[in-house]
């Protein structure tokens, strides 16, 4: 067996243009741009690179976009300034705040300066609270993006037992929990494991749908996978290459070429889990947006 390549890069170009006519329609009908503000603090390469994608993305879909770079020895008291002004800020619908800040920072006093309407990243306590009961709006956009590529690609989790290896705020519990709701794309028997997982090959290969967030390469080995099994690799790791430029080439938590073999249907890295997680904050801004103009109209 040779497993299909589950493209989200091509899919998330698809949601891209859903939004884009979300955009086009809010401007036209309410003359509202919706607006989207990131806070970096530091220089973190990989974080730049990424909130850079962001900015990128939100420009090719019309919205209104904005990074403030704070520099590194940032106080936790001025990165609550930074985001108490873009909680006033009526421009921005949604504000992200890069994870992870310094380690002076004190990170979850910044989630929670938040303002939950505007937080599209799902993480501040009030949005997990609404995700546990089964009714969130905004849905953490690593574990959302999963869900709309299994969904997608014609793999309802729903009846499905599902693996979840990793249990990080930003992807293994909102995936659990995701997954668990009884509603659309859900419906799953949900498995998490972690560092503490005692046999954990024994239960991944028990997964129908497998999903690694572990943040070690290549870990996931094909004889912890079963015959068919669909397998969403999250990791982004970068092992030492001589052959490429950079000295370096990017792979994910899971065997590649080892696992394709055996599974029905797996995510490429790059190229695969990544650029959905920008589709689909790109998805929360949208909604956000429409949600402050309802409570506007109501």
């Amino acid at each position: 067996m040779t497993a299909k390549i589950l493209d989200g890069k091509a899919l998330a170009e698809e949601i891209r243009g859903e939004v884009a006519t979300g955009v086009a329609e809010m401007k036209q009908n309410h003359g509202v741009p919706p607006g989207l503000a990131a806070v970096l603090v530091g220089d973190d390469p990989a974080s730049a690179i990424y909130v850079r994608n962001k900015r990128r993305a939100c420009d090719e879909v019309g919205m209104v976009s904005d990074t403030i770079v704070l520099p590194a020895d940032t106080t936790t008291e001025q990165v609550l300034k930074t985001v108490q002004q873009l909680n006033d800020d009526p421009r921005f619908h949604g504000i992200l705040v890069q994870l992870p800040l310094p380690d002076q920072v004190d990170e979850l006093a910044i989630i929670e300066s938040i303002n939950p309407d505007k937080d599209v990243d799902g993480l501040h306590p009030f949005n997990v609270g609404k995700l546990v009961q089964g009714r969130a709006d905004f849905i953490p956009g690593t574990p959302f993006g999963i869900q709309q590529i299994l969904m997608r690609n014609g793999h309802d989790p729903a009846g499905a037992n599902v693996v979840v290896c990793g249990r990080s705020d930003i992807v293994g519990k909102p995936m659990a929990l995701l997954l668990m709701q009884r509603a659309e794309g859900a419906n799953a028997t949900v498995t998490v494991c972690h560092t503490h997982t005692k046999n954990m090959a024994e239960i991944t290969r028990q997964a129908d749908i497998l999903i690694a967030a572990i943040g070690r390469p290549n870990v996931i080995t094909a004889d912890m996978v079963k015959e068919g099994a669909v397998v969403i690799d999250v990791g982004i790791n970068r092992v030492d290459d001589a052959s490429r430029r950079r000295g370096y080439r990017l792979v994910g938590d899971v065997d590649f070429a080892a696992v394709s073999e055996k599974a029905a249907a797996i995510t490429p890295v790059p190229g695969g889990v990544g650029p959905m997680t920008i589709a689909m904050l790109l998805v929360n801004t949208l909604t956000a947006t429409r949600l402050t103009i309802h409570e506007k109209d109501s």
